[in-house]
């Protein structure tokens, strides 16, 4: 499978979960300027149907399931952070009483407990299997690299959940996912013919950068990078990185 190169990949087309603004001058693309939650909010989170919103509250079937509260629940997260994943606020979004809510989990931390498991189980699926299929490791590096720097929602997810860390389930899961990522990378970086301590060094700080630019694109909006750096940014962490 040979990479794909970084025009296609960010361009607006491809990457329907970034949302770039254009300056005053009408030809500046901001990648941190806002982050669009998306046409489909749930599209990366494993649930092909929708609830639109419909004078503030969504439009639900006539009973709730589980999954629409995981699915609310998970889309509350991505907008407001982890404090808005609570009963009260997302009954009244979902326009029912909280009675509706303790037929599916017992307490709120229940909730958010499905909600990061399956959002653990998406990137398994969406990322992980994917590159699996590629057998050149330089290749599977840069695949993993542009795919993760066209995830504009999941830069957000994460970034909530660092916000969320003295959650023990939060915690507890992000140490998991943060470990797994950076075997992975090392994985590649050794397959690609580093020794072992040299591939672990690399990985760590592969994982330090992609952490600390999240952080000051969605925390700081900065940098405040046109669509075209944005590109060159990415080919440049590709070729510093990659052996």
């Amino acid at each position: 499978m040979a990479a794909a190169s970084t025009a296609g990949r960010l361009s607006g087309e491809r990457c329907p979960a970034i949302e770039f603004h254009a300056n005053s001058g009408g030809d500046c693309f901001q990648w941190a300027a806002e982050l669009r939650i998306g046409a489909d909010p749930n599209e990366r989170f494993g649930y092909t149907g929708r609830m639109d919103a419909v004078d503030g509250k969504a439009q639900r079937p006539a009973r709730l399931c589980a999954e629409d509260w995981m699915r609310a629940a998970f889309d509350a997260l991505c907008r407001e952070g982890l404090s808005a994943v609570a009963v009260e606020p997302l009954a009244r979004h979902l326009g029912v009483t909280k009675g509706s809510f303790y037929w599916h989990f017992k307490t709120r931390d229940a909730l958010l407990a499905a909600v990061l498991e399956r959002w653990v189980a998406s990137e398994q699926d969406r990322v992980f299997d994917r590159l699996d299929a590629i057998s050149d490791p330089r290749e599977r590096l840069r695949e993993l690299f542009l795919l993760v720097a066209a995830e504009a929602r999941e830069h957000v997810v994460y970034t909530a959940l660092l916000q969320g860390l003295d959650h023990p389930l939060v915690r507890d899961v992000m140490e998991r996912v943060s470990q797994k990522r950076q075997d992975y990378i090392a994985t590649g970086y050794r397959e690609a013919g580093m020794d072992p301590t040299e591939a672990l060094h690399r990985a760590r700080l592969t994982y330090a950068a992609y952490v600390g630019f999240i952080q000051m694109a969605v925390q700081l909006h900065r940098p405040r990078l046109r669509l075209e750096e944005y590109k060159a940014y990415v080919e440049h962490v590709m070729r510093t990185l990659i052996p």
